[in-house]
């Protein structure tokens, strides 16, 4: 580069030496030729920039790069906060929840299950929590046993008057199936008996149990819920076939061991059979759901057949009084004999009794005249003479004396039959009030 500058120098030299030039111009020439040569001596960059503007550019590209990195990190120290702040979750009030970590469910015994409250987890993928409610009780109208009915039908209400079809249409039309009558044993050991048809309607009332096996068996995925839908409206619709199902198998297995008369009349027993049934075939699919209440709606019997069948119920409520009331005379009529039967046996308890008094108390009477007697038994004799003539005495109800007659030389004794009517025997007169 000194080479090359010493060469230019001496060519403007020569250039001088050829070329005349005024001193002012020449002068101005020089300063430039030595402005453009210092210029030259100083560091350029290949493509002719001088170093100073180099370093200018380079301090700026650094302190960009310095806040880059600055602003990255914060980014990443705030992404990070908030990839841990997500791992706080709540579980509401009547839910228990399940922590799956790698999608397994953490945690031993109860520490498996997280209570209503603030919980911090892993955020995901690490960990998952599954919400499930479980004091929420859900009722379920079955109407598969149900006639058909059109949508005007229904808006009619129970007073609807429109006439059926002749016959029951089983593709559209829902019954059971009962007995006519109780199941008697045949000598064979079979069971033998006519069978009926019987519409009805439930209503099953259900809840989660034992969230854990709910959700190994029937748990419904969260992605199957649409923006704007509520996860238990879509857990409820997701598990009602499988209920559904399982409710009509223990519907149609208990029904047909009663009678028609037994849905009709008394069906007390009918909803707890049903609903035993059905908890044994929800624990046998391990589906963590329990039967809270099973109720039976509506019984009636087929609309085909509703004038013969109000005539048997018309005989069978008479014939019912019928009996209801001969069994209320025969109860009246045995505690009518009871009541006699009772006053005998006490009004013979009483005589008993009053005999034992009676004979207990003469005993001790004449123990005590026993020494006296010993001493003067003519005198004591003579004194209970007289005690027995003065309680006679004191009884009768009319006294009369019997003087001997004079002169005649005979004993004559009159007694009038016909009494005085107004005098009335002592023990009326005591029983009177």
């Amino acid at each position: 580069m000194v080479k090359e500058n010493a060469r230019h120098y001496t060519q403007g030299a020569e250039r001088t030496e050829i070329i005349t030039f005024s001193e002012s111009e020449w002068l101005n020439s020089m300063t430039d030729q030595n402005h453009e040569s210092s210029q030259d001596l100083q560091p350029r960059s290949p493509e002719g920039r001088p170093a100073n503007e180099l370093d200018a550019a380079g301090r700026s590209l650094s302190e960009a790069l310095r806040w880059s990195f600055i602003i990255l990190k914060i980014i990443m120290v705030v992404l990070v906060g908030l990839f841990l702040f997500s791992g706080f979750k709540t579980v509401g009030p009547g839910e228990l929840a399940l922590v799956l970590q790698f999608g397994k469910i953490r945690g031993l015994g109860e520490d498996r299950l997280l209570k209503p409250g603030l919980h911090w987890v892993f955020p995901y993928p690490i960990e998952e929590i599954i919400r499930i409610p479980t004091e929420k009780k859900v009722d379920l109208p079955i109407d598969s046993f149900w006639y058909y009915q059109s949508p005007a039908e229904i808006s009619r209400g129970p007073k609807d008057t429109t006439r059926p079809g002749p016959t029951l249409n089983p593709i559209f039309d829902g019954y059971c199936i009962t007995r006519s009558e109780k199941q008697s044993q045949t000598t064979s050991g079979s069971t033998s008996s006519d069978y009926n048809i019987v519409h009805c309607k439930w209503l099953l009332t259900y809840q989660i149990d034992k969230p854990e096996l709910f959700f190994k068996s029937v748990y419904v995925e969260d992605e199957d819920v649409k923006p704007g839908e509520i996860y238990f409206d879509v857990m409820k619709e997701s598990i009602t076939p499988l209920l559904k199902n399982l409710f009509d198998d223990a519907v149609v297995t208990t029904m047909v061991n009663y009678t028609i008369d037994d849905v009709l009349t008394s069906y007390s027993g009918i909803p707890d059979g049903v609903g035993k049934l059905m908890q044994e075939k929800l624990n046998k699919i391990e589906s963590g759901i329990k039967v809270v209440k099973v109720k039976l709606i509506s019984p009636t019997w087929p609309r085909q057949v509703n004038d013969a069948f109000q005539a048997l119920m018309s005989a069978s409520q008479a014939s019912q009084a019928a009996i209801s009331q001969a069994e209320s005379d025969a109860k009246v009529t045995l505690n009518e004999a009871a009541s006699r039967a009772q006053e005998k046996i006490s009004g013979a308890g009483a005589y008993r009794m009053k005999v034992v008094e009676t004979a207990r108390a003469n005993a001790e009477y004449l123990q005590k005249l026993l020494p006296e007697y010993r001493k003067r038994p003519r005198l004591v004799l003579q004194r209970i003479y007289l005690d027995a003539i003065e309680y006679v005495l004191e009884n009768a109800d009319e006294k009369m004396i019997i003087q001997p007659t004079e002169g005649t030389g005979r004993k004559e004794v009159r007694i009038v039959i016909s009494r005085d009517p107004t005098i009335k025997p002592k023990s009326k007169k005591e029983q009177s009030p």
